[in-house]
């Protein structure tokens, strides 16, 4: 695939978000921010992921490729790491067996927060952050932090970007 048919590619994407999203006003606040088209439907797991129309008519998903799962602060993060583990590493494991990247989004949070038990779980700091950090290498996942306010222009940047990637690395497979 050569950059022009790249390019061509990149301006048909549509962002895809999970049926498990809630219709918040939040997630009308991110959707408009993404400024494309957006599909609903159900992810094996995730919260959004990407696809876009190639220009030999085809379609290319990267759903069970790349994916972004959001948590809206640390709080929603504890819960998941402690008494949701099970569910949460489910997921996680699905995304690992597919050879998925995961990008973990928390909004409203930075490291520095969790350090210094700035949230209201009694989930420990300690405890926090060993999760946290010894998912990075067991699933392939990259935590991203940054404000609610802004969540849908992360979401959408990252997952243009894989897509960019991934089209120049093996648009010619598609």
């Amino acid at each position: 695939m050569n950059i022009f048919d790249v390019e061509n590619s990149l301006k048909n994407i549509t962002i895809l978000y999970d049926t498990r999203e809630q219709p918040t006003k939040k997630l009308k606040r991110r959707i408009s921010q993404f400024g494309c088209p957006v599909l609903r439907q159900k992810l094996d797991y995730g919260d959004y992921s990407i696809k876009c129309d190639l220009t030999n008519n085809s379609e290319l998903s990267l759903q069970n490729k790349v994916v972004i799962e959001r948590k809206m602060d640390i709080d929603e993060l504890a819960m998941c790491m402690g008494r949701e583990r099970q569910r949460f590493e489910a997921e996680f494991e699905r995304a690992r067996n597919d050879g998925a990247k995961v990008y973990l989004l928390i909004e409203n949070g930075s490291m520095d927060k969790i350090l210094r038990h700035d949230y209201i779980s009694r989930m420990n700091s300690k405890a926090l952050i060993a999760s946290l950090c010894a998912w990075i290498p067991r699933y392939n996942m990259i935590p991203i932090f940054c404000s609610s306010a802004n969540s849908g222009k992360i979401i959408k940047e990252i997952l243009y970007r894989e897509l960019k990637e991934y089209l120049m690395m093996h648009g010619d497979e598609e």
